[in-house]
């Protein structure tokens, strides 16, 4: 980890689960950590909970990930006053409780789409654009799913997961199809793909509580884990994927 010491990652998401557990192992690693996420107020907590010499290296800042605007004008902002991301952890994801055929789900499904898929689009587009012109070597991480590479089955016991498979099975394909336009466009980014299994966030909707409390979960830390192992391989190195499953998981 030394060669990433007191470099910039920007991680999405990071006010909770998987997207706080990672700031909070980058900025424990050497790394100085932007947060972006909606809830300020979160990202302010997790900065105080952080031990006092390295609160400075933890930076909060609002942005919703499903907006291109505040995307671009957050990263006009990261590249002003830090100089740009050296690291993008693609963490924001939700979903939403409908179902394809339900009526009137069109906000729903549009919010997943928008966040799951368009905000690492966003992101990306920006965070490269600047590692690019800069010429220092810079890593791309994406967040994806087990359920980006199968629709996970609940039909007779849980609410449809609808719209969400799909997001995550178009982040496999962008994932390989950012590996090839990295190659194409800049030698020294890579850009890696992790894919847990279930996790114990509150990414499940409230409805569903009830049906997952006992299913076995990874934590967001085993995630973070992964992170760092990928990004201190060396820079030759192209792990392209990382699937991470809970032992006894039923998938």
């Amino acid at each position: 980890m030394e060669r990433w010491h007191n470099k910039l990652a920007v991680v999405t998401g990071a006010s909770g689960g998987i997207g706080a557990a990672c700031a909070r192992a980058m900025v424990g690693a050497g790394l100085r950590v932007v947060g972006l996420a909606r809830r300020e107020a979160k990202l302010k907590e997790l900065r105080e909970s952080l031990p006092a010499h390295l609160k400075e290296n933890f930076i909060p800042r609002r942005c919703d990930v499903s907006k291109e605007d505040q995307v671009i004008s957050s990263f006009d902002w990261i590249e002003r006053e830090l100089e740009g991301p050296d690291v993008l952890l693609n963490n924001a994801g939700i979903t939403r409780e409908t179902e394809l055929v339900a009526p009137g789900n069109t906000q729903k499904l549009r919010e997943v789409l928008d966040t799951n898929v368009m905000g690492v689009i966003w992101c990306t587009r920006e965070a490269f654009q600047n590692m690019k012109r800069r010429g220092n070597e810079g890593h791309v991480l994406i967040i994806n799913s087990i359920a980006g590479h199968q629709v996970l089955n609940f039909i007779d016991v849980l609410p449809s997961f609808n719209i969400y498979p799909a997001t995550k099975f178009a982040i496999t394909a962008i994932t390989e199809t950012y590996r090839q336009e990295f190659q194409l466009h800049a030698k020294n980014i890579r850009v890696t793909g992790i894919c847990p299994g279930a996790v114990n966030t509150n990414i499940f909707p409230e409805e569903i509580h009830f049906y997952v409390k006992d299913m076995a979960r990874l934590e967001p830390a085993n995630i973070a884990d992964a992170v760092l192992y990928a990004i201190q391989t060396p820079p030759h190195v192209q792990i392209h994927e990382i699937t991470i499953k809970p032992m006894g998981e039923m998938f």
